[in-house]
């Protein structure tokens, strides 16, 4: 599998209180909760078990005031999953403190990513171009 350039970006996780954390992984389970209406197919598209996508949102829905996820069992009309009206506030909430954060360090990201050693493809690629330009005949 190809690998795709990466952009630095930050990876925003709060620790809340002991024990208690929230970040990227339980903010991308309920995007795609929401998009999917499926807690274990959203757990599939993390590459997640069943067990511990709901185990997540079971944690989630402890840690908070109220729950974050709900959700009707299955049978002749299926079940599904959904966000409450807290779960999409947090969600929300938080993917704006993401890019706050992202902005407030956007100089320092772009001058920290200056300072990096070129990865072994760029390297790579440099070195054909190098040569190319110098006249020798790429295999």
């Amino acid at each position: 599998m190809p690998r795709r350039k990466t952009t630095p970006a930050p990876r925003l996780r709060l620790q809340i209180k002991h024990g208690t954390a929230f970040g990227p992984g339980k903010a991308a389970l309920l995007e795609l909760i929401a998009a999917t209406g499926s807690i274990s197919e959203a757990g599939k598209a993390l590459e997640m078990s069943y067990r511990t996508a709901w185990a997540l949102v079971a944690r989630m829905n402890a840690d908070f005031r109220a729950p974050l996820v709900a959700s009707s069992k299955g049978g002749a009309r299926g079940g599904g999953a959904w966000l409450t009206p807290l779960g999409e506030r947090v969600l929300a909430r938080y993917r704006a403190m993401e890019s706050h954060a992202l902005r407030a360090i956007a100089a320092d990201l772009r001058a920290f990513e200056a300072m990096l050693a070129p990865s072994a493809r760029e390297r790579g690629v440099r070195a054909a171009a190098d040569s190319a330009a110098d006249g020798d005949v790429l295999a």
